[in-house]
């Protein structure tokens, strides 16, 4: 189980997040809803370890994958490499499986530059599900992308994560992609940022 208790964020004097509790267990996926600018990304790097900067504790296990809202992919290196220099303890066989399960079978051998923006994003889910994570944290991973496109990746997305069965966090500003992935909403409101409404859905 992941546990999240932050009972404070500032950045130098002024407040960002306040009184944030909630917990996540296996096979769970948790929506962060909120606008834009409210902490919802900050609040991400918190639980992912990435800002230590805050009064409060995080539980969360070691196996952990994050997909950010840009791939963050290694563009000098091939799509193949993207998955097995940050996996290196699966087989070759391994690597193609995972980039078939996202419909990159065939996409082994070019580079990131080489791929479209779904494409990526697509490496990208691969990338994070390939080391079967405890804990899958997802900022914003469908923005930007068209219609058709946007509900591919979330088809896949729904695939992989019952399949895998981590404990998800992901942050959206879309309430369809909430209703649709998780299985509980938590609200970001107020200046400090802390959750008003929780809904669970499934």
């Amino acid at each position: 189980m992941i546990s999240v208790d932050v009972r404070s964020k500032s950045y130098g004097d002024v407040p960002v997040l306040q009184d944030i509790q909630f917990d996540v267990e296996q096979g769970q996926t948790v929506a962060i809803l909120g606008p834009s600018g409210i902490g919802k990304s900050t609040l991400l790097r918190l639980i992912a370890g990435i800002d230590p900067k805050f009064e409060g504790t995080v539980s969360r296990p070691k196996n952990m994958a994050i997909v950010f809202q840009e791939p963050t992919l290694l563009l000098w290196r091939s799509v193949f490499d993207n998955i097995q220099l940050i996996h290196p303890e699966l087989s070759e066989s391994a690597v193609r499986e995972a980039l078939s399960e996202v419909g990159l079978a065939d996409k082994a051998d070019l580079f990131p530059g080489q791929l479209s923006l779904g494409q990526q994003r697509r490496l990208s889910l691969a990338r994070g599900f390939a080391g079967n994570p405890d804990l899958l944290i997802m900022d914003e991973p469908f923005v930007s992308l068209d219609e058709k496109t946007a509900d591919e990746m979330l088809t896949l997305t729904e695939r992989l994560i019952s399949k895998t069965q981590p404990a998800t966090i992901f942050v959206t500003h879309d309430t369809t992609e909430a209703a649709r992935l998780a299985t509980q909403i938590l609200t970001l409101d107020g200046q400090p940022a802390t959750l008003k409404i929780k809904e669970t859905l499934k």
